[in-house]
């Protein structure tokens, strides 16, 4: 089993949203130390709450300061782009760090209707072209001609060169996983936003419909979940406190910075909140490190998966990069990685 990191670059109150976006550039080389496979980063627009709005700006930056670690989109929301000008932005990404560079593609707008229609007053068009776009980067991708007959036929995505991205269709429902068996793809279930809701049948429709290809013959499944842990079970508690609420406040509509603990501890919880605090307490990913592994271990042998993506939001940028140092040490990922304390 093979554990990587998604990157939300999560807005935090007290802080101004930009030091999100360097906290993801500390983050990831902490997380390449410790033997991390991926490090994702996400895509939202007019959002309070994530910074990250532009992941191939970021990625430049990650790969280029980074020796080993696998860089990728989480996703790119392709309807909101031409399907060349995608291609062109990884092919640059390919050449800073080449065999490095993974291109996880969505469909979701990853913002609001007006927002969506701001980038691409064609949203809605181009998300039910999803798929002939997905076919057409692909091939620009790996310079190959496009479909016969096609318009754009000619066109050739710069910068060539001997290595390729690694293309992956994430998703939240079963409409990603028919995507990516179609066209033989790696495929990651976004866990952490559906709550595991569909995540079985999704990733099942996915391994059924296979149709192999020539770079993945076989299919490769993901799973992406929050995850946080800590010394001890309090600690971690406390910190689950920041997600819990911000989480009951998404679900309300709401997209604010990651509150504090503290702030979580002086909130007031209504009776239906009071209950679904309870059930995303019974129901997430935190603890200590071997209560969390053993979470994840759980979870990646009933969905019959090995790689397993992690999301931890944090207040503090320290608890956040322990908790990634103390799930590596549970996996034996690193050779005894040093703790921050130590």
């Amino acid at each position: 089993m093979r554990l990587s990191v998604l990157d939300q670059s999560t807005v935090v109150t007290g802080r101004s949203p930009d030091a999100s976006i360097r906290e993801s550039l500390a983050l990831a080389k902490h997380c390449e130390a410790l033997g991390y496979h991926r490090y994702w980063v996400a895509e939202h627009h007019n959002s309070a709450s994530i910074a990250g709005s532009a992941p191939e700006v970021l990625m430049a930056a990650l790969a280029a300061t980074t020796t080993r670690i696998r860089i990728g989109s989480a996703g790119i929301m392709l309807p909101h782009y031409a399907a060349l000008k995608v291609a062109e932005q990884f092919r640059v990404l390919e050449a800073i760090a080449p065999g490095r560079i993974d291109m996880g593609l969505g469909r979701a707008p990853g913002s609001d209707g007006l927002t969506a229609h701001a980038l691409n007053p064609n949203a809605a068009q181009a998300a039910d072209n999803f798929p002939a776009d997905v076919r057409d980067l692909l091939a620009w991708l790996a310079g190959q001609p496009l479909v016969e007959r096609h318009p754009f036929r000619s066109i050739t995505a710069q910068p060539q060169g001997p290595t390729v991205p690694e293309p992956w269709i994430l998703g939240s429902s079963s409409y990603g996983a028919q995507v990516a068996a179609h066209f033989g793809l790696p495929h990651c279930f976004a866990w952490f936003i559906s709550d595991g809701h569909g995540a079985a049948e999704a990733l099942d429709i996915y391994r059924t419909g296979y149709r192999p290809s020539d770079r993945f013959p076989n299919p490769m499944g993901a799973v992406c979940v929050w995850a946080i842990t800590a010394d001890t079970h309090e600690e971690a508690e406390r910190l689950f406190s920041s997600r819990a609420l911000a989480r009951i406040w998404r679900d309300r509509g709401v997209f604010a910075p990651l509150p504090s603990p503290e702030e979580a501890a002086a909130y007031t919880y209504s009776n239906a909140e009071k209950l679904k605090l309870d059930r995303l307490r019974a129901e997430s990913f935190w603890g200590t490190p071997d209560v969390v592994a053993g979470k994840l271990r759980a979870l990646a042998a009933e969905l019959q998966v090995e790689d397993v993506v992690v999301l931890s939001t944090a207040h503090d940028p320290e608890a956040r990069r322990r908790s990634y140092t103390l799930l590596a040490r549970e996996f034996n990922m690193a050779e005894k990685p040093k703790l921050a304390a130590e």
